[in-house]
Parts: C-alpha cells; sequence; structure tokens
C-alpha cells in the first residue's frame, strides 16, 4: 500500500529535526523535564514535542474507534523507520473455535533450524493496533535475537470485549507449541512476549498454560505490560497527561475491553491479582519512567520474585511508554529494545 504523499512528507521533517545538531535538538524539545528523580531523555522530549506541534494524539479527538487505529497505523511511517532486512516473511491462519487468526512468521537470514520463536502481541489497549503496525519492530527482535517471531492479530474490542483477546493468545501459543516443526522452531524454546495491552497478554498466557499443567511458554519478553486495571498507581497519577499515553487513554481503552459487568480483577486481564505465580518461565519486563504504566510492571516484577521465579527487570528511566515502535528515530529507542532483544536471545540460545 502507497504511502500518502502527506505522511512522507511528515515522515521527512521529522527525520530531519532528529538529524539536527543537538543544540537545535534541545531549543524545539523544550528544557530537560525531570520528574520522580528522572530525566527524560531528548530523543523522548523531541518526539512529545513534534507531537504536541502536529497535534497528535494515541486515541482520535473524536473517540471513535476507527479513526483511532487508522492514526495509529500512520504513525508506524513517521517514527518505525526503515523496513528491517534480511527477514523473511510469511502468513499463517492460526485454528480458533470462531474461525481463525491471522499471523505473520518473520524469520530472520541467521535463524537456525530449528531456532527459538517469540510469539508476540501488540499493544494498543485491546482496541487498537495490529501486527501491520508492528512489523519493523517484529523484525527488529527478530533479526536481533535471531530467532523466529510469530506477531499475532488477537481480535480487538469493542468488537470483540474480554477475553476474547484473551483466548486468540492461548490459541497462538498452542498452535506455535502444536506446530513447531512446521514452523522450524524448537518447541521447548518458546517465548511469549508484547508490549503494553500485549505485554498483559503475554503474562496472561504464562499463568494460565502454566495453571493447566502446560505446555507453556519457556521465557516471557514483557515491555511496559498492563498488569492490573483493577486501580490506579502512583506512576499514573504522575504521568497520566503529557506523555503520549494519558489516563484518559487509559480509561478508554479499559472500557471498550471491559465494559460495567466484566470483573477486571480476574487474573485474566489483571495478571498481577494472580494468586498462584509460582512455576511461571523467567521473565524480562521492561518498564519506562515517564509511563503510567511504570509502577504496575514494577510490581508484577516483584510478585514473581516473591514466587521464585527468575527475572530481570529493566527501568528505562529516560522513556516513554510505546518505546518499541520508536525504532527509526533518535538512538535511545533502538537502543533499549537492543538490550530486551539481547535477553530473548540469551533466554533462547
Amino acid at each position: 500500500m502507497a504511502v500518502p504523499v502527506q505522511v512522507r512528507v511528515q515522515a521527512a521533517v521529522v527525520r530531519a529535526a532528529y538529524a539536527l545538531p543537538q543544540v537545535l535538538r534541545r531549543a524545539i524539545a523544550g528544557p530537560e523535564l525531570r520528574r520522580d528523580g528522572q530525566v527524560l531523555s531528548l530523543d523522548a522530549q523531541l518526539l512529545l514535542r513534534l507531537q504536541q506541534i502536529a497535534g497528535t494524539t494515541l486515541v482520535h479527538r473524536s473517540g471513535e474507534v476507527a479513526p483511532s487505529r487508522s492514526h495509529l497505523d500512520v504513525g508506524r511511517h513517521l517514527v518505525g523507520g526503515r523496513r528491517i532486512e534480511p527477514v523473511r516473511t510469511r502468513e499463517v491462519a492460526i485454528p480458533a473455535p470462531h474461525g481463525s487468526v491471522p499471523a505473520t512468521l518473520y524469520t530472520p537470514a541467521t535463524a537456525e533450524e530449528p531456532s527459538g520463536l517469540l510469539v508476540f502481541f501488540h499493544g494498543g489497549g485491546w482496541v487498537i493496533g495490529s501486527r501491520v503496525g508492528y512489523d519493523n519492530t517484529a523484525r527488529f527482535l527478530a533479526r536481533h535475537a535471531g530467532v523466529r517471531v510469530l506477531s499475532v492479530e488477537y481480535r480487538l474490542a469493542p468488537e470483540h470485549v474480554f477475553p476474547a483477546a484473551v483466548d486468540d493468545a492461548l490459541a497462538a501459543f498452542d498452535f506455535a507449541h502444536a506446530n513447531a516443526a512446521e514452523l522450524g522452531v524448537d518447541p521447548a524454546r518458546i517465548a511469549v512476549g508484547g508490549d503494553s495491552a500485549g505485554g498483559n497478554l503475554a503474562a496472561v498466557v504464562a499463568q494460565q498454560t502454566v495453571a493447566r499443567g502446560g505446555p507453556s511458554p519457556a521465557f516471557q519478553l514483557l515491555f511496559y505490560p498492563a498488569t492490573d486495571a483493577s486501580r490506579w498507581r502512583r506512576s499514573r497519577e504522575l504521568f497520566g497527561d503529557g506523555f503520549f499515553l494519558t489516563s484518559d487513554n487509559m480509561d478508554w481503552f479499559g472500557d471498550h475491553y471491559a465494559p460495567p459487568g466484566v470483573d477486571r480483577t480476574d487474573p485474566r486481564i489483571s495478571p498481577l491479582l494472580g494468586e498462584d505465580l509460582t512455576g511461571l518461565p523467567p521473565a524480562y519486563i521492561a518498564t519506562a519512567g515517564f509511563d503510567p504504566l511504570r509502577d504496575e510492571g514494577e510490581a508484577y516484577a516483584e510478585r514473581l520474585r516473591e514466587a521464585g521465579v527468575s527475572v530481570a527487570l529493566s527501568r528505562q528511566a529516560d522513556l516513554i511508554h510505546g518505546y518499541i515502535s520508536y525504532l527509526g528515530i533518535g538512538h535511545r529507542f533502538r537502543e533499549a529494545t537492543a538490550e530486551a532483544a539481547g535477553a530473548l536471545r540469551l533466554a533462547l540460545s
């Protein structure tokens, strides 16, 4: 699909801004921003300033779902960067009771046979986002971790409310395990991962598969995961406005995914509230310092540790929510994502 001229122009402006000398980037971004003992990176602050100038918001001003989805898909052309190669792709249809779940399998040129696999769930509050929008993120993780990545197009709310996304995520993991040979992967080296709502789904899959007695993932790769929909934490008060993902956005997402009548303390929505976390796979949990979800992600890491689970918690103190989608601008976003890819490579080696 051709990228509209207006979007190409906007992308060129963003690239030009990041190519400016540091003193000019700082002049555009504004004075250094400090909060909660942290300093926001210039890369992140410049992005927020450019979004402010352009009037970019995560949820479309109309509050309608369709324009919010298309708005986010356009954003990948502005900040996602050039397509990462060499990575082969093929489309996969995952059988499910409702029909099938579409997915894309990414195979880097360096992948062994069989290789490890990351079953990846995109972010977007269970309402927006797509595997197309996360194409370069999947390519980056595949190439830098040297594993295959199965990026899953789970059903979205409000057309499909909770637990539809959970059911699709579980179906995707089960499919990957049952069809490991055909996918070219080792069934003992299958990880689950995702960012934000996708990190939530990955954590839920790990819990649900262990609880039923397996098979279960070998590793969890969780980027700033949503882990508790039942209450606010301090980071939501501190960073709920002005850092792209807002507190109002979070309410909008939650109300679409878990409308009235849904118990938000259900561990399939709030994995932090799971009763027994023993026996879960090792995890790498990344949080962003300037993110309203920061504290619940770190609380989940602490609960896993208390349950005897091996956890690497990495707070990217100078970054904002969504950083694995900003691989085409600056250097800090790629640097932080590369650290996670290294953890995945090590875990599935």
